[in-house]
């Protein structure tokens, strides 16, 4: 099927000459034709893709994203920073909130997409973490967001910005503090990868930077100076030793992970450093909170703090605990069809559980392949994932979630 309704003029005669839209795949789009909700899930997803949207840069796809559910007609749209709202307003007694972020991580020399017919898989940055799950939301906005449309509940799509990015950027963040409104649900659905299976929760990302300090001296005279970067050592060893946490809650394990992620240090080849700086990410189960894991990581570090590194916070937000027990998070899992597992990394779950919303995660791509050079998404698992909430959101399945106000 057409990834456009209507053509625009190019100029590149590759493309058939004056009048003739480029076909997806075929290369990177600056200034991307109109978006086809009708189209299939699989067009959807490759001219998603063929659009460059690294985090910062989301707005050219935002406004596609924009202008194809404004022409709908059965939606309210809305448009905060480069955050697109969308919902219906049908009176009905519940509502479900769908949402996923328009940015990718860097390119890496993985855009346009790639259909490998041989292998069934698209390969593309962004494929997998999410534009994949972006052309679901875009397929469902196209049949229950034009006049007429009957959902079983009222719908609430959102497409956002920078979720790769640290939490002070995050768009849903921006929507939460400014239009906090467009996300009251009765449940919410995170279209992020997680393989066609419902992943619960989610986990809490700490990010802190250990600096060290030392005196510069000629690398001759070595012994005038005090080498920063060999003050890292303790710290690096205790990340040796570490040994993280695992945790069931709710049937759902949460493996925990504190890792080093980043390291500098270094002025010249001959001189001996003065500065050096080690940064770690902790990724920690929900069972704790922000509090909780600074204090851990900080007692993991205790004696390189002594021995008179400093420590600085640079990111941290909390998880969510998966939330199963709550009537309308059950619905979704019954009307599936598939027990839920924890999510290992860290998504906007968390923000609507802080509202006491439920919220689960539920999308086609692979969470194994996100930010990957090789990212893909299998062909199969699209359809599917459309299929599993077109019969949840028409009222096919037998349960629904029952109304709950937000706290």
């Amino acid at each position: 099927m057409p990834a456009v309704r209507g053509e625009r003029q190019v100029t590149d005669r590759r493309f058939g000459g004056p009048g003739r839209v480029p076909p997806v795949g075929s290369g990177v789009v600056s200034n991307p034709p109109p978006l086809d909700p009708t189209a299939d899930v699989l067009t959807l997803t490759r001219a998603l893709v063929d659009v460059p949207s690294v985090s910062g840069s989301e707005g050219p796809l935002a406004d596609a994203v924009e202008a194809a559910l404004r022409a709908l007609g059965g939606l309210e749209v809305e448009r905060v920073g480069d955050a697109v709202l969308a919902r219906t307003d049908l009176g009905l007694p519940t509502r479900v909130v769908l949402a996923g972020h328009l940015d990718t991580v860097p390119i890496a020399d993985n855009v346009p997409s790639r259909l490998d017919e041989t292998t069934g898989l698209l390969h593309g940055c962004g494929t997998c973490d999410m534009k994949s799950g972006d052309a679901v939301m875009l397929r469902l906005a196209g049949r229950f967001g034009v006049p007429g449309a009957r959902p079983a509940h009222d719908l609430t799509f959102v497409f956002y910005d920078n979720e790769e990015v640290e939490a002070v950027k995050n768009g849903l963040g921006r929507v939460a503090r400014e239009r906090r409104g467009w996300l009251y649900g009765d449940l919410a659905v995170l279209l992020e990868p997680t393989d066609g299976e419902i992943e619960a929760g989610c986990q809490g990302t700490l990010r802190v930077r250990l600096d060290t300090k030392g005196r510069r001296a000629h690398s001759a005279r070595s012994w005038l100076g005090v080498n920063a970067v060999h003050g890292l050592t303790g710290a690096l060893a205790a990340l040796a030793a570490y040994r993280p946490r695992e945790v069931e809650i709710d049937g759902c394990l949460y493996r925990e992970g504190l890792n080093a992620v980043g390291i500098a240090g270094g002025v010249a080849g001959n001189v001996i450093p003065d500065e050096a700086s080690l940064t770690v990410n902790f990724r920690y189960a929900p069972d704790r909170d922000e509090d909780a894991a600074e204090a851990h990581v900080r007692a993991v570090f205790a004696q390189a703090l002594a021995d008179g590194a400093t420590l600085t916070v640079t990111d941290n937000a909390g998880g969510a605990l998966p939330g199963l027990s709550e009537p309308a998070a059950a619905a979704f899992v019954a009307a599936v069809g598939r027990p839920a597992r924890a999510k290992l990394g860290w998504t906007d779950v968390a923000r609507f559980a802080a509202f006491g919303i439920p919220a689960v995660n539920f999308g086609p791509g692979d969470p194994q392949l996100a930010h990957t050079r090789d990212e893909h998404v299998r062909v199969d698992r699209l359809q599917p994932a459309e299929d599993a909430l077109v019969s949840y959101l028409s009222g096919q399945a037998d349960r629904s979630p029952t109304s709950q106000e937000p706290a």
